[in-house]
């Protein structure tokens, strides 16, 4: 096992071969498999009763305008009800309690001192979703309910009102296998309590039965194996911003967007409407977990990475390291608020306009009270141009000799006037967040002049300037400070001179942000202001940190998001997904990266220790490597660091090795060549790791980078090399 786990965890192991196995030859496995059998039959009449009442509703089209409107909601409610009962091949019923009746306190109520069992227990199935009989009898009971919450929380020393818990082995709709899990010796003559520690993990058999399947290329729910720690986290309070830490394996990810899929069933109104956003760090990743929350009957849920909240410009690519951690500091907020300053300017001299048959004029001091007002009263820069178009007509009007014209004459006959666009340009332009960050970075002048005191080197900033604005390509560094200068401009205006809603910040009623220790203080302002409420779920491990500024602690990230409520910092401790051989391996390198942090406790023992395999011809060896593990193995994952892709591509080309690319494809195919940018989050059946000296030295945190690729096999790992291995990984 690894090292520094719990008591418990070993004596868990230990005894697993003692317990009881799940048997197929179980005395109820026919009854279960008879009432999962009513279990489709009434998700299936139920959706044929959706699909009737969508057909009448499509029959009838005309009416009044208000009748339309209604039908078309009701629609919509339609389809996404039919969307929620479309479950396609997951697994409807995964489970049962069984609750015991009091006479003190009635049926399902807790037991406590005065409680006196009655003749018998009342029985929930659990379930992916809520499933009611012809005559709206409850037939599967939904894992959010509260009434489910015994299937995840139940212990020997908190019973919680159950006598037994039964976990389902099923694939499709076929049961495969029953776990049963007794509390309370003597209760009704069911069985005896198996002494089951609140430490301890649920379905022993069916989590190790869930854990040993092959990956699929996407990540799966876990609704029917969550466990006691998991729970808590998934049905925690939702106010205030919650940090669930977890090493590798930990199920941090899945736990995250149960909890969105709690959420939106516990307060289905107000978030429904509000939204709920699940920000991920890369496509590939978004394309892994892209069915966890549909597989949960949420299909509504807005899942993005950060580029995809900057509409109207195109983005490729990251800065150097040094321009990296420059544009993610939070000083940037700064040198942009002054760069919009520097654009709000009065007049050098006095600008004389043509006005029938004479002049109207605006002085200096006309043009630095103007300018003042603006910035005094607009909230943004943007919407601070129709004051001071106001005020300059104004100030037109009353330079006219003769004292008889308004404002609005004067705008009516000058405002065309090219002197007067001049004007205006100079003292309060109308610009885009691409407009002033294409003017700053393609000018030295002007970046000295907003990053004076703020910036040890403001020229870094310093890009060639393009011929135009919309040929720019921008870094995925620029993402925040595009978002930054967009908060403070303000909507652009529209035809009318009104600010366009349509270019407003959404915001979210509540954020989910996985890998969010590799987010910059920018990237997190960017999220803090998406936040309708401070009501935020944000996920990730300190050791896994590889970002530009990569934090130290969890005060380090939350000194930049919502502080409306105490933030709440959890941890996952148990590693399910990664054997204790690989774990143990991983962890040597993590303890030279970050020794002041804490591993997590693995709980299986693989088949295999990992492989390690030094090599004259690297590219030879790397092919030879991932035949072995497709041999093996279903899915096989060639993580490469940047640098070596091309060249280890060439190579499985040449030997004609059937591959894809992760960024291509995600993780479709059986063998998928992975470069280190891109494999944090994923999980795959096995590894084949290359060169990890060559991990370590391309990044400026090469350990933890390496440590993250360590930790992404459920099964088998191998690891090629030609140069010498890193310290932290040679033997003792």
């Amino acid at each position: 096992m690894c090292r520094r786990s719990p008591p418990w965890l070993a004596e868990w192991a230990d005894s697993i071969t003692q317990l009881p196995e799940m048997s197929q030859q179980h005395p109820e496995l026919a009854a279960e498999q008879a009432y999962v059998d009513h279990a489709y039959d009434c998700l299936e009449r139920t959706r044929e009763a959706a699909w009737q009442l969508r057909d009448l509703t499509e029959a009838d089209l005309g009416g009044t305008m208000q009748a339309r409107f209604e039908r078309n909601a009701f629609d919509e409610n339609l389809i996404r009800r039919l969307t929620e009962l479309d479950i396609g091949d997951a697994a409807l019923v995964f489970g049962r309690i069984d609750r015991i009746v009091t006479e003190a306190a009635g049926q399902g109520a807790p037991i406590g001192a005065d409680a006196v069992p009655v003749d018998g227990t009342e029985s929930f199935h659990i379930g992916r979703l809520a499933v009611a009989d012809e005559r709206s009898e409850p037939v599967v009971v939904d894992w959010r309910a509260p009434v489910a919450e015994p299937f995840y929380r139940a212990t020997g020393r908190d019973p919680m009102g159950i006598a037994r818990r039964r976990h389902f082995v099923v694939e499709g709709r076929r049961v495969l296998a029953l776990e049963d899990e007794l509390f309370g010796e003597g209760h009704l003559g069911i069985g005896h309590d198996e002494g089951l520690d609140g430490r301890a993990l649920r379905g022993h058999s069916t989590l190790l039965a869930s854990l040993e399947r092959a990956r699929t290329g996407s990540l799966g729910d876990i609704v029917a194996t969550i466990q006691a720690e998991q729970d808590e986290i998934i049905r925690a309070p939702q106010a205030g911003v919650l940090v669930v830490q977890g090493g590798p394996g930990t199920g941090k990810t899945v736990v995250a967007l149960h909890r969105a899929a709690y959420l939106l069933y516990t307060h289905r109104f107000p978030l429904e409407d509000q939204g709920v956003l699940v920000i991920g760090p890369n496509r590939v990743f978004l394309r892994y977990i892209e069915r966890v929350l549909p597989s949960l009957g949420e299909a509504g849920v807005h899942q993005a990475v950060l580029a995809d909240l900057v509409p109207d410009v195109a983005f490729g690519g990251h800065d150097p390291d040094a321009v990296a951690r420059c544009k993610g500091d939070a000083v940037m907020a700064k040198v942009i608020a002054r760069a919009i300053s520097h654009r709000e300017r009065p007049l050098r001299i006095e600008a004389k306009i043509p006005f029938r048959h004479g002049f109207v004029r605006v002085s200096v001091e006309e043009s630095i009270r103007i300018v003042k007002t603006a910035r005094r009263r607009a909230r943004h820069h943007n919407a601070g141009r129709r004051l001071v178009e106001a005020e300059l007509w104004a100030t037109l009007a009353s330079s006219w000799r003769a004292g008889d014209v308004s404002g609005a004459e004067v705008r009516s006959e000058v405002r065309r006037d090219p002197v007067v666009r001049e004007i205006l340009e100079r003292m309060w332009p109308v610009l885009t967040p691409a407009d002033l960050l294409h003017d700053l970075f393609g000018s030295a002048a002007l970046l000295r002049l907003a990053g004076e005191g703020l910036i040890d080197d403001p020229t870094l900033l310093w890009r060639e300037r393009s011929a135009h604005v919309d040929d720019v390509i921008w870094s995925l560094d620029d993402v925040a400070l595009l978002d930054e200068a967009r908060e403070l401009l303000g909507p652009r205006l529209g035809p009318k001179g009104r600010p366009d809603e349509a270019d407003e910040i959404r915001t979210f009623g509540h954020i989910v942000v996985d890998e969010v220790q590799d987010l910059t203080p920018m990237q997190l302002r960017m999220l803090t202001r998406r936040s309708l409420n401070g009501s935020m779920t944000i996920v990730g491990d300190i050791a896994q940190a590889t970002g530009p500024l990569a934090p130290d602690d969890w005060d380090d990230v939350l000194a930049h998001l919502p502080d409306r409520r105490p933030p709440r910092i959890v941890g996952l401790s148990v590693g399910y997904r990664i054997p204790a051989q690989i774990m143990d391996l991983a962890v040597a390198v993590m303890m030279a990266a970050t020794p002041q942090l804490r591993p997590p406790n693995s709980i299986r023992v693989g088949d295999a220790p990992p492989r390690i395999q030094r090599a004259d011809d690297l590219g030879d060896a790397v092919v030879e490597a991932v035949r072995a593990m497709a041999a093996e193995v279903p899915t096989v994952a060639v993580v490469v660091p940047e640098e070596l892709v091309e060249e280890v591509s060439a190579r499985l080309d040449a030997a004609g090795v059937d591959y894809g690319s992760a960024r291509a494809a995600g993780l479709d195919r059986s063998i998928t060549v992975v470069p280190t940018g891109v494999v944090k989050g994923l999980e795959i059946d096995g590894v084949v790791l290359v060169e990890p000296a060559d991990v370590v030295r391309s990044h400026t945190h090469g350990l933890r980078l390496l440590y993250v690729a360590l930790t992404r096999a459920t099964q088998r790992l191998s690891i090629v090399h030609a140069e010498e291995l890193p310290s932290a990984l040679q033997p003792d």
